[in-house]
């Protein structure tokens, strides 16, 4: 018997989890994947906003405002990747310039700090790529970048130090009532009770309610698809660049990522299939027009990778964050999508106060460690502190990826935190996320896996279920 269960592992429950694992309570942390992040928050735009897109009123621009000045002291705490590069919203009519100015009066309604309206010589000064013909916009200096399955790992690993217990693979399929609490089941039978339950489940938050017998709601998927340009390519801005929005979405943007890479997106298009991660060459085309318009230099020669992610989102488009009317014990965190991110600190903060309202005493833990230990990255280092690690431990001078400058020490580090996937190995370490996408490191990989876990090559995964890469052996004869 758990005190707290919660379902999703993803950056809200993840934060939840984290937030909660500073009391004296026990709490069980649930994903159906095989890792966490793997869900809505792997395919995130990284983006730590501020606070101008959204109505005051709106529980999603309260949270986002609260959440955006906490990311410094979490950074400084678990130490990922995090940097306060600010954001540009670029005008190129006067009628854009009219939606800048409403952009504008929100941001100062929402108290993001330091916002203003920008002419074209003060744009042009602060992103210097921006198209010359642009006629001004927005600067707010409070906006960040971020690696979001890195924030999500790191605030998993410290929750795990704090006494939470991580089941991945694990499927909510049924839920009953039970004296003090609820009896979960996952597909493949296994057992946990818990006596609150939050509801974290992104994509599924709305199964997962009809599960527990709470209110009855309907998430859509909203697929966004976006396009990485390789490290210190020409289109790199110094500022994440947005356009004026549009109604159902922030459009399409140009988004240095705090690796030094650029990603270029996302698209807003509803689909009925949860699993729908493909990408279209049509979209490709589109992203890339709407771009160039406001960073020219943006090359379809420089293209890497591109990948789909799916939103979750509810009619009204606000979170709904709230002690369950229909369910005891249970609370919802559903429709988390943009600014989810920026807000999930703040959110588990919310989440929290929720547990205590009901009647779950959270006593402070003495013993709690808010801190994780920085394990050095190569990349990272120079030569001078890089030579006594080696003489250590020689695996440290052994480049797996070569495109990202990561050694096979980083791929036995994030393998002994559990990480056994190639995805989960890529966002813990970044290999394969270079020029070449894992076609020099990706059977290196695999053997380090097999080596350090014992796990036959066949079994290695790229995200879990059926993404095996080595799917047979050949055989005497050369047969399969």
């Amino acid at each position: 018997m758990f005190d707290v269960a919660v379902i999703g592992a993803g950056v809200s429950g993840a934060a939840i989890a984290r937030r909660l694992s500073a009391h004296v309570v026990s709490v069980a942390l649930i994903e159906r994947a095989v890792d966490v992040s793997f869900g809505v928050s792997k395919a995130n735009s990284g983006i730590i906003h501020a606070a101008f897109h959204h109505e005051p009123s709106t529980l999603k621009a309260r949270l986002e405002a609260a959440g955006n000045p906490m990311f410094d002291g979490l950074q400084a705490e678990l130490g990922f990747p995090f940097r306060r590069v600010g954001i540009v919203v670029a005008a190129f009519s006067e009628e854009e310039m009219k939606t800048i100015e409403v952009l504008y009066a929100r941001g100062v309604a929402n108290g993001s700090p330091g916002i203003e309206i920008a002419g074209r010589d003060r744009i042009l000064g602060l992103e210097p790529k921006l198209n010359p013909d642009v006629r001004g916009g927005l600067f707010a200096p409070s906006g960040g970048i971020i690696e979001p399955y890195r924030f999500a790992f790191a605030l998993v690993e410290n929750a795990l130090a704090n006494g939470v217990r991580l089941f991945t693979g694990w499927n909510v399929s049924a839920a009953r009532r039970i004296a003090d609490g609820w009896h979960i089941e996952s597909e493949k039978g296994e057992r946990i009770e818990a006596r609150w339950v939050v509801n974290a489940a992104g994509l599924f938050a709305d199964g997962v309610s009809a599960l527990f017998g709470a209110e009855s709601f309907t998430i859509s998927p909203r697929k966004g698809e976006e396009y990485i340009l390789e490290r210190g390519c020409a289109g790199l801005p110094s500022r994440v660049v947005f356009p004026v929005p549009a109604r159902n979405s922030k459009g399409t943007l140009v988004i240095p990522t705090v690796e030094g890479t650029v990603m270029l997106g996302p698209t807003a298009e509803e689909v009925g299939d949860k699993d729908d991660v493909s990408t279209t060459p049509e979209n490709l085309e589109r992203v890339f027009d709407l771009a160039a318009r406001m960073i020219p230099q943006v090359s379809r020669r420089d293209i890497i990778t591109s990948f789909a992610g799916l939103r979750p989102a509810l009619p009204g488009g606000d979170f709904y964050i709230d002690l369950s009317r229909r369910a005891p014990r249970f609370v919802q965190v559903a429709g988390i999508q943009s600014p989810g991110l920026t807000a999930s600190p703040a959110i588990a903060e919310r989440v929290k106060g929720l547990l205590e309202a009901d009647g779950l005493a959270l006593p402070p833990k003495r013993d709690y460690v808010a801190t994780l230990p920085r394990a050095p990255r190569i990349r990272e280092l120079s030569a001078d502190r890089l030579e006594p690690l080696v003489a250590e431990d020689h695996s440290h001078a052994h480049v797996v990826c070569r495109c990202e400058t990561v050694s096979e020490a980083d791929i036995v580090e994030a393998i002994r935190k559990g990480h056994t996937t190639l995805d989960g190995i890529k966002f813990y370490t970044r290999a394969g996320m270079g020029r070449c996408q894992g076609g020099f490191c990706t059977y290196r990989i695999m053997q380090i896996v097999a080596r350090e876990t014992g796990m036959p090559i066949e079994s290695i995964t790229k995200r879990g279920g059926a993404s095996a890469l080595v799917v047979g052996r050949l055989g005497a004869g050369g047969t399969a």
